[in-house]
């Protein structure tokens, strides 16, 4: 066949399959067309069927909120109801007792209007027999009213103030054993709540030596190295024949401390010349100067003080070198402070304010070297010019009671003052006046007849005396141990107090042969 026959019948063929897929796809168009349509009128049932059941849900919900409401009210009626119920009842009963005691009080009134007219019948009674009595006294006594009412006053009058005198005689008998008591257990609270090392030390103002040639090392040509060091320092320098130590004497503690340690760094130094001791001091003063400032901080600290002036401070610092009766004034200044507190603290007083004047009271003795006046007035005139307040002041200048005390706090920080400085440990004697004293109180306990034997023991705050069983009776034993308390007290003078102990023993011995 030609060619374009067969074009032709590829056209034709190309157009039917065509019209064919043509019809194909509209079909199934309108297929899908009708499920999508059929599966919409479902999806719209399902829809309406949930929210149905939604409505029915949130309508049963609100049913049972609704009767849970109703049902919480009627209880809170019923509860109500009950309440007054109950109430009324109360009142009822009120009613019913009111009604009784009306009842009641209207029979007292009745009783008591009869018994007062009784009584106003018994008084005109009583007093026509008094005016009868009156009569036949006046006539007795041949004394008018107001004579025999006069007489009778000054009777009474004398009775009365022989009874306020005996009962004034007691009541001061009382109060000063319980205000007695009352400050012994204040100061035995105190001292036991306060439990101090001992503060007793000793002054060293020697310098040991590596040998004895060093003392002409130290005395140098002509003695200039002395000198100088000398009038450097503003101390003197004992050189004499002791052999290993050198002695260094001043007034001034702190001066004294200051040569003592410059003159051992030269030793260690070895190069002994007045230039180099010039450097040397210098350099031990601002050490000094610190170490002073610092021990015045930490003693403020350890006594709970602050606000300070720093020249106090100092002064303070400055007591580390300072002692009485070798007792360190400022260990002895931190001690009452505290004590001084807890005394305050017993009696409901500012503990701040009673620490601030026990630690300040001996501040004069920093500087009573170098000021006129005894070391109280001396502290209290420094208190006053660097704005203490007037009760640390005050402290500071009477707690040695040479003026009578304004405030209570001079009499507490005095109370702590001989508490510190009396209590065992805290002061040492020179050993000759303590084997002296010692002595002494056991030569007073044995002059006594009957004592065997007296011991001093304690450090001299105690002694035993043994008595003679044969001649001092029990009864007699008391009357001994007083009077030796008593002669103690007169020929002795001590710090504390020193308690007797008296002994009485009875013996029997046997052989058994």
């Amino acid at each position: 066949m030609e060619p374009w026959v067969w074009l032709v019948l590829g056209l034709l063929l190309g157009l039917a399959l065509r019209l064919l897929f043509d019809w194909y796809g509209k079909r199934n168009m309108q297929r899908e067309i009708k499920d999508l349509h059929t599966a919409a009128e479902r999806d719209i049932d399902n829809a309406k069927k949930e929210a149905q059941l939604q409505a029915k849900e949130a309508s049963l919900k609100q049913r049972e909120s609704m009767e849970t409401k109703w049902a919480e009210q009627n209880d809170a009626f019923r509860e109500q109801e009950r309440r007054l119920d109950k109430r009324e009842n109360s009142l009822e009963k009120k009613m019913d007792l009111i009604s009784k005691k009306e009842r009641t009080l209207e029979s007292s009134q009745t009783k008591l209007a009869d018994r007062t007219t009784e009584m106003d019948r018994k008084n005109k009674q009583l007093q026509q027999v008094l005016n009868e009595e009156t009569e036949r006294l006046q006539t007795i006594t041949q004394l008018s009213k107001s004579e025999a009412t006069e007489l009778l006053l000054k009777r009474l009058e004398q009775q009365l103030k022989k009874e306020t005198g005996d009962q004034i005689v007691i009541y001061e008998k009382q109060l000063r054993e319980n205000r007695e008591q009352k400050a012994r257990e204040i100061i035995g609270i105190a001292v036991a709540r306060y439990a101090a090392e001992h503060t007793s030390q000793t002054t060293v103002s020697s310098v040991d030596l590596p040998s004895d040639d060093m003392k002409g090392r130290i005395i140098g040509r002509e003695g200039r190295n002395i000198r100088a060091f000398e009038k450097a320092t503003g101390v003197d320098v004992i050189v004499d024949e002791t052999p290993g130590i050198v002695i260094v004497s001043g007034f001034d503690p702190v001066r004294r401390e200051t040569a003592k340690l410059a003159l051992q760094k030269l030793i260690q130094d070895g190069r002994i010349h007045p230039s180099r001791i010039e450097e040397i001091v210098t350099e031990t003063k601002k050490e000094i100067e610190k170490h002073i400032e610092k021990e015045g901080t930490i003693a403020a600290r350890e006594a709970d003080v602050i606000g300070l002036h720093i020249k106090i401070v100092n002064l303070l610092g400055r007591l580390k070198f300072r002692t009485s009766y070798s007792q360190n004034v400022l260990r002895h200044s931190i001690e009452v402070a505290h004590l001084t507190g807890l005394l305050a603290e017993q009696l409901h007083l500012d503990a701040t304010l009673a620490r601030r004047c026990g630690l300040l009271h001996d501040i004069g003795k920093a500087a009573d070297h170098e000021l006129e006046g005894g070391h109280p007035q001396v502290g209290a005139d420094l208190l006053k010019r660097h704005g203490e307040e007037s009760e640390v002041v005050e402290a500071a200048r009477g707690h040695h009671d040479d003026l009578k005390p304004e405030n209570i706090y001079t009499v507490l920080v005095a109370a702590a003052d001989a508490i510190s400085a009396s209590r065992p440990g805290a002061r040492r004697e020179t050993l000759e006046k303590y084997v002296k004293r010692l002595e002494e109180l056991e030569g007073i306990a044995s002059s006594f007849d009957g004592v065997e034997q007296a011991y001093a023991v304690q450090a001299g705050r105690e002694v035993r005396v043994m008595v003679n069983a044969d001649t001092i009776s029990d009864a007699e034993s008391a009357s001994v141990c007083r009077n030796i308390a008593k002669s103690i007290e007169e020929k002795l003078t001590y710090p504390g107090e020193i308690k007797v102990t008296l002994v009485r023993e009875v013996r029997i011995v046997e052989t058994a042969k």
